[in-house]
């Protein structure tokens, strides 16, 4: 995996999105039509992240077990071992790289990675830009909705067109969808709320008035 070309793509489509910011800003609503209620089940296996943070256990051979945070660069080094790719890859496939390399110095290696201090892949991301109170990328859950990412980005500010606020679905090619998040937000209104899918971004444009 060519992560300066996957990092690459990330940047350009949030460059797009935050553009799309004077855009949808101009209307009280986005426009678009609105978020699917329900999407496809997606069964999502973890990828490990840049930045991400892995237990890793050598049964029978504690000297060798330890911690490692993922490089940006998407690789981890143990000891006895250098420059595993990780990211892009579930645990269980990282701890199948790690007995490779440890076959060459142990006899029937097993190794456990476990993930803790969740980032995720970069594609699988969720990214919320604009007016929410903080902007940011988290990672995709199972199940995971409009109403789970803005409670992480902690609502909306004083500012933010919530009801103009626009979902751009990345596994869909860029398709906008609207989205109504101060009636999600501020007036409880469940029907407001949405499922999203890994690459999703959520845009908050700035009212003005």
């Amino acid at each position: 995996m060519n992560f300066s070309v996957t990092f690459a793509k990330v940047w350009a489509a949030l460059a797009f999105a935050v553009g799309l910011l004077g855009l949808s800003g101009c209307a009280s609503n986005s426009g678009y039509a609105p978020a699917p209620a329900s999407v496809p089940s997606v069964e999502h296996r973890y990828k490990v992240g840049p930045l991400d943070v892995l237990a890793i256990t050598v049964w029978r051979n504690p000297e060798l077990s330890t911690t490692v945070t993922v490089r940006p660069d998407g690789r981890i080094s143990m000891p006895l071992i250098d420059d595993v790719m990780a990211a892009g890859k579930n645990p269980s496939e990282v701890a199948r790289e790690l007995e490779k390399g440890l076959a060459k110095l142990l006899r029937d290696p097993s190794v456990t990675v476990i993930v803790s201090g969740f980032q995720g892949n970069y594609g699988e991301q969720i990214r919320i830009v604009g007016e929410a109170a903080r902007p940011q990328a988290v990672p995709f859950r199972q199940e995971m909705t409009v109403l789970d990412v803005m409670i992480q980005a902690g609502g909306l500010t004083d500012y933010a067109d919530g009801n103009a606020a626009v979902l751009v679905r990345g596994s869909e090619k860029g398709k906008q969808y609207s989205l109504r998040l101060k009636d999600l937000l501020k007036r409880g209104d469940i029907s407001a709320n949405a499922p999203v899918l890994p690459g999703d971004i959520i845009i908050v444009p700035q009212s003005w008035f």
